[in-house]
């Protein structure tokens, strides 16, 4: 097996739980990893026993050593350091939101056709195992077709105005950050909507403090979705449907469980994960670059483009703009 040389740019905590998770992966290996900040860099290499730390990304784009790139940064950087890399020919995979806007999506893309090569946005809930279970029993109709959807996530941070979390000009706010699930938990299963209706209230600095979201689908089926940085919420996603329920579990867009519900009894299905959840998707972008794949058959450059058109969307209806 060919071993995937991987690099990291941008080493905040998303990226320590990636590097973690890569180390269980079997023919994987980070072998550099990138920081504007040198010692911040050579700090997260010396824990995973990382080759090379550079103090600039580009640098690490350009290594020649390198087969595969982990874009960590906050969402603004997305564009800007996925293109970087698509120019040196590296294989990309980039955390969502997999931009600021569809413009910037469709300029990523358009570039990775250009250089052929491999591009994929970073969704991780797509390929976690009780993600893929409950995605299989809604296909099958085990309690027949959706009739409503409900999903939410909600945390509360410290307000920190200096965190990349309250930042606007960093794409900041509960929609791209957490919002996304939500959303994603409906488009897999529903696919695009044929109306949204959103609102959202604000912190004083113009942050999207919490957004409520309902997407509309034929037959009159609904997801009623929501997202806040104002308090912790369940973060289940519940699946009606015309013979019973499928429930994921708490922080579902994470390793959970799945409870079956119909005719009065309730089943729980748990998935054995001893990881954070981010090799799944590693491991099934090596087998891409392996076999020269230039696109994921399940997180689509198309899928992509739905899911943040549907984010544009809601950006529109509530009024926000990013600096």
């Amino acid at each position: 097996m060919r071993t995937i040389n991987w690099g990291i740019i941008g080493l905040g905590n998303i990226a320590t739980k990636f590097a973690q998770d890569l180390l269980t992966v079997e023919g994987a290996k980070l072998y550099a990893v990138a920081s504007r900040n040198q010692q911040k860099a050579n700090g997260f290499a010396t824990k995973f026993d990382v080759e090379i730390a550079y103090s600039d990304y580009e640098s690490l784009a350009s290594d020649p050593n390198i087969d595969a790139v982990y874009i960590a940064t906050p969402h603004a950087l997305h564009k800007a350091h996925s293109l970087m890399c698509l120019e040196k020919k590296k294989a990309v995979l980039c955390e969502k939101p997999f931009a600021m806007n569809l413009s910037e999506v469709d300029t990523m893309i358009a570039s990775a056709k250009d250089n052929r090569t491999l591009l994929m946005e970073a969704m991780w809930t797509y390929f976690l195992p009780h993600y893929q279970f409950a995605l299989e029993q809604l296909k099958k109709k085990t309690f027949g077709a959706i009739t409503k959807i409900e999903a939410d996530f909600g945390f509360k941070p410290d307000f920190n105005l200096e965190s990349r979390v309250f930042k606007k000009s960093l794409g900041g706010g509960s929609l791209l950050d957490i919002g996304i699930y939500p959303i994603f938990a409906a488009l897999s299963t529903l696919g695009e909507p044929l109306r949204v209706d959103s609102k959202a209230t604000f912190f004083d600095n113009g942050v999207d403090a919490s957004c409520f979201i309902i997407l509309n689908y034929a037959n009159d089926v609904e997801a009623h979705l929501k997202s806040t940085l104002t308090e912790k919420t369940a973060t289940e996603a519940i699946f009606y449907c015309e013979r019973g329920t499928i429930k994921i579990n708490s922080r579902f867009h994470e390793p959970s469980s799945v409870t079956l519900i119909s005719g009065g009894e309730e089943r729980t299905c748990h998935f054995e994960c001893h990881t954070h959840g981010y090799d799944y998707e590693t491991r099934h972008f090596n087998d891409l670059l392996r076999t020269e794949a230039l696109e994921s058959p399940i997180m689509t450059f198309d899928f992509s483009r739905k899911l943040m058109r549907t984010l544009d969307l809601i950006r529109h209806q509530i009024g926000l703009h990013y600096e």
